[in-house]
């Protein structure tokens, strides 16, 4: 009998190393809080004085292309006395710890501390100065960490609830796929144009076109909203006559040139309008040569949600495109 307790005991042991992984790392709680924000943990007095402004402007300016103004994240100040277990488990924190007894003023960049899939930020500094000039320093650092943890989160959604049926059809068309999640439905095909579509009372929807590679200027502006307006005329009607999706004119996109992964891409960020009509809305595109280099793909999310902040739902349907593999690539699980 005492053998037997002995090795039952073993035996629990073992499945429980089993279910940590068998790698000893403690297992995290899941991080709580809203898409798009972050607690700033700092003390009353930096948070209302030059080194707050200076997060403030960091991370809470405009967002970028967007009907009505919105943040960039939405910002939760607490103090470092009341930063207990129930913010700890907070999906993004920024934690500034200005103190003159520091030896070694810096910012470090950390992920899953207390809870995952988690995006923890340290800026510890002597004094107030060397506070706000790490966070001007590494802003774009700062801005492209909680970007990128807030891209993975819902990238690892899309991948755990996959509309599995539209990844053969996406690579016969591209030779490559997004994770497209549940809910996303093909709408419309042509032999260069795919409409996929998420539509409830909000629209997040994308767009997928082809067409020949031409020379030098296939990623300049001028050709990337051309060929957009051209597809969109022909594909994409309004609900009357004479109406179609197009570019508006108002404020002119703007095209960044990004590699991710491997991938070489042009971003094209704007807004979109519906020609003859009132609907219109905010748009992100990736532009990037087809395998053999013969083509152009562009891949394209829009939103339409009238009434509602549309910065976390444009920032849910660009993610897909962020999700984006070519058809012989390793598929993560």
């Amino acid at each position: 009998m005492k053998r037997f307790s002995i090795l039952a005991v073993l035996a629990v042991l073992a499945a429980l190393a089993v279910s940590c992984g068998g790698s000893g790392k403690k297992l995290l709680p899941n991080v709580s809080g809203k898409a798009g924000e972050v607690i700033v943990v700092i003390n009353q007095g930096e948070w209302e004085g030059e080194v707050g402004d200076g997060i403030r402007t960091l991370l809470a300016s405009d967002c970028p292309f967007l009907p009505q103004k919105e943040p960039l994240y939405t910002l939760v100040n607490i103090a470092p006395s009341n930063f207990t277990n129930i913010f700890q488990i907070h999906r993004n924190l920024l934690l500034v710890d200005v103190d003159h007894k520091t030896d070694s003023s810096r910012v470090e960049y950390r992920t899953d501390v207390w809870a995952s899939p988690q995006c923890v930020i340290s800026v510890i500094a002597k004094d107030s100065d060397t506070a706000l000039s790490l966070i001007e320093e590494q802003g774009k650092t700062i801005q492209s960490m909680l970007e990128q943890a807030e891209r993975d989160r819902i990238i690892a959604n899309s991948k755990l609830y996959e509309e599995t049926s539209l990844r053969p059809v996406v690579n016969q068309f591209i030779g490559g796929s997004p994770y497209f999640p549940a809910g996303y439905k093909l709408k419309k095909q042509t032999g260069d144009f795919m409409w996929i579509a998420y539509d409830t009372q909000i629209l997040q929807d994308i767009f997928i076109y082809k067409y020949p590679a031409e020379g030098k200027d296939d990623f300049s502006a001028e050709n990337l909203v051309a060929k957009r307006n051209e597809f969109l005329k022909n594909n994409v009607p309004g609900m009357f006559e004479n109406t179609y999706m197009t570019t508006s004119n108002i404020t002119m996109p703007s095209v960044e040139y990004m590699k991710y992964k491997g991938r070489s891409f042009a971003e094209m960020r704007g807004f979109w309008e519906v020609y003859n009509d009132y609907m219109g809305g905010p748009f992100v595109s990736h532009a990037f040569y087809s395998q053999d280099g013969k083509e152009i793909i562009v891949l394209e999310a829009f939103v339409y949600a009238p009434k509602y902040d549309k910065r976390n739902y444009l920032r849910e349907v660009e993610s897909i495109l962020y999700s984006f593999e070519w058809n012989n690539s390793a598929r993560k699980k």
